[in-house]
């Protein structure tokens, strides 16, 4: 299990991104022992939160899904996490040549999985949705996600600095740009029906 880097990665990142770079993982031991594991902290207190607890709108009546309707959801945003950190890795992969930085996929996919971790930990949130807590709480995991690709960047791609600040730029910039077009994708299957089922 690739775990023992989480504390690491908290107090020491730019070290532990070197014990990561020594490490040689492949894609398999990243998912394998790492992704799958974490990825499913964010679906499972989603699933929990929007059916047990439910949120409330003005503080008026919690407002819960169906359970079949939360595991189906729960299923896609599990799926929708995974492939989003093969992809990020294929993309770093692909724009290394452009930088200067050719490496492993294996390489490029623990940087996007490592790097991901404040995201998948803080996910635990979502078992209590209430909007202003968890984007109290979201806001210091997605500052400290983008400081761990600042300092992982130069390290796991064996570049200097300056064209790690670079290429750190261009991966967020494209991070961004997938969560944007994630986001209309779930505008438009909830236009056509798809959307959640929720109690009475």
């Amino acid at each position: 299990m690739l775990l023992h880097h989480i504390p690491g990665l908290v107090t020491r990142p730019q070290a532990e991104w070197a014990s990561i770079r020594a490490g040689q993982y492949s894609v398999g031991d990243c998912f394998f022992s790492y992704v799958f594991w974490l990825a499913a902290v964010p679906p499972l207190a989603g699933l929990l939160g929007t059916t047990l607890v439910g949120w409330r709108i003005a503080g008026g009546t919690p407002v819960k899904l169906t359970f079949d309707s939360a595991v189906q959801i729960s299923i896609v945003y599990y799926v929708a996490i995974l492939v989003a950190v093969f992809t990020i890795g294929k993309l770093i992969h692909w724009m290394g040549e452009t930088y200067g930085a050719l490496q492993p996929l294996g390489r490029c996919v623990a940087l996007a999985a490592f790097t991901a971790t404040p995201l998948f930990i803080v996910g635990f949130m979502q078992i209590y949705p209430v909007l202003w807590l968890n984007f109290i709480v979201g806001l210091p995991a997605l500052a400290y996600t983008a400081y761990l690709l600042y300092t992982g960047v130069p390290i796991m791609m064996e570049i200097p600095l300056e064209r790690g600040f670079l290429f750190s730029s261009s991966i967020l910039a494209v991070g961004l740009v997938a969560l944007v077009g994630l986001l209309a994708a779930t505008a438009v299957l909830w236009g056509i029906g798809l959307g959640p089922s929720f109690t009475n």
